[in-house]
């Protein structure tokens, strides 16, 4: 019988901690350290490895990520030696994409022509603007021609490249996000990410605003004309989105991603490493320590992760929801009423499609492009009360 994970695929995501700078924007667990014993590292992936397969064999592996931090930043031999380790451990799908994210001022030619003798198949590379004076803004260690010479170097190792851009900057004019974007395109790429930048609590950009510091960020209105801007100038140069924040050629969409977004079951292994795991018919949310310490420390006992928590049904119809919507593809309504236990309600249904909100196509559920500029809005309209 087929579980419903399967409908999504399976996945491993790696986390490597370390960055040589913590950007003022970013609230992903990054630590900054000035000495790494990368083979202890490496003995600590592969007995998580080893512990996370023992649940799940036979399973065949759709994708690997390696996430971050800056895992650019690992030796390329310490990732040769984690993907061999993948390769023994499950069988791997035909296609089976290994990204690696990678930030141009860790880039060197040597290093991805190792990344790619590893076995690394595509490279996410974190470049957020294409001007020098956001940049240092961004608190970015790169400039535009390191970006680019970086862009230009991975392209000679790896036939698939994406980048990420971010917009919404400070003082930031829609007609200049335009011509940046259009620049941006008209690279050989076939995946790009493009985020409205976010203020977070408990990032340095976060500390700013709240004192009033950080100043000249877009109001509502223009935030929106970038985002109506963006889906224009993406559609026109043949790289559409298929996700709120992605776009790409056909065919070149991100499986790991999609795995996420379609709600498959996905292994984290590394500090602060989230995963969705479904063993003996429960789907358990799983967590690793975040403290990059505490979490090398406890591979030795096997005790990497916090407290497991079992999804209830209800829970698994909601993260469903909340993941599936932010695809252009949408959801299975008979897929959420498997989950829930229910249909979702007919008249908040009839009424998103009222006001053009949602298309409903036979089973499948689709967010209109109208929708998703309030994409929160519409999911918290089709939950259940």
């Amino acid at each position: 019988m087929t579980e419903d994970w399967q409908q999504g695929g399976f996945g491993l995501y790696i986390h490597w901690p370390f960055c040589e700078a913590k950007c003022p924007y970013c609230d992903f667990n990054s630590h900054v350290s000035q000495k790494i014993d990368q083979h202890a590292w490496r003995d600590a992936y592969l007995s998580e490895l080893k512990r996370a397969a023992a649940e799940t064999p036979g399973r065949i592996l759709n994708a690997v990520f390696f996430g971050g931090g800056t895992p650019s930043l690992m030796d390329p031999d310490i990732v040769a030696d984690i993907i061999a380790a993948i390769k023994t451990h499950w069988p791997i799908a035909n296609d089976l994409e290994i990204t690696l994210e990678a930030n141009p001022s860790s880039v060197e030619a040597g290093r991805f022509a190792g990344f790619r003798q590893a076995g690394v198949s595509r490279v996410s590379m974190g470049i957020q603007a294409l001007n020098d004076p956001d940049l240092k803004r961004l608190g970015r260690l790169h400039n535009t021609a390191e970006a680019l010479a970086a862009f230009d170097i991975a392209r000679t190792h790896f036939e698939r490249v994406s980048f990420d851009l971010i917009y919404g900057r400070q003082d930031q004019t829609c007609a200049a996000w335009q011509e940046e974007l259009k620049q941006a395109l008209t690279l050989a790429i076939d995946h790009i990410s493009l985020y409205q930048l976010t203020i977070e609590n408990g990032t340095a950009f976060g500390d700013r605003y709240a004192r009033g510091k950080l100043r000249g960020l877009p109001d509502e209105d223009l935030g929106a004309d970038m985002y109506t801007a963006t889906q224009d100038i993406c559609g026109e140069m043949g790289m559409p989105a298929y996700e709120v924040s992605n776009h790409a050629r056909d065919g070149a969409q991100s499986r790991h991603n999609l795995i996420y977004w379609r709600y498959g079951d996905y292994i984290g292994i590394g500090p602060g490493a989230h995963g969705r795991l479904t063993l003996n018919n429960t789907k358990w949310a799983t967590e690793c320590f975040s403290n990059p310490k505490r979490w090398l420390e406890s591979t030795t006992g096997g005790m990497s992760e916090r407290p497991r928590e079992q999804l209830s049904r209800a829970e698994q119809a909601t993260e469903f929801l909340l993941m599936g919507l932010r695809l252009k593809e949408g959801v299975s309504l008979s897929r959420f009423e498997a989950l829930s236990g229910s249909a979702l309600a007919s008249e908040k249904l009839g009424h998103l499609t009222e006001i053009g909100m949602i298309s409903v196509f036979g089973d499948r559920l689709i967010v209109t492009d109208q929708g998703f500029m309030v994409l929160n809005a519409v999911i918290e309209g089709l939950l259940p009360d």
